[in-house]
């Protein structure tokens, strides 16, 4: 269960940077329609804010629960 929760976190986490990440690329190639954000810089900084603190909980998470190393090993032989 431990690990299941684990992976169900880092997936949120991930998912969470490349949304952002996402935004960021709309408001660098599409400029055009995005009324509310007259500042792109400063739309983008809040952006990168945001993969900043999920970036920072995804390392924290790896390195304070690791996966326990039965499911590692599981994964090494189902890649191999």
């Amino acid at each position: 269960m431990r690990n299941v929760l684990i992976n169900a976190m880092r997936s949120y986490l991930v998912g969470g940077i490349n949304k952002h990440l996402a935004n960021i690329e709309v408001y660098m190639n599409t400029t055009i329609g995005i009324g509310e954000h007259s500042d792109i810089i400063e739309t983008i900084e809040l952006e990168l804010d945001k993969v900043a603190a999920y970036h920072d909980k995804l390392e924290m998470l790896t390195k304070y629960f690791p996966l326990e190393q039965v499911e590692q090993e599981e994964e090494t032989n189902e890649e191999s």
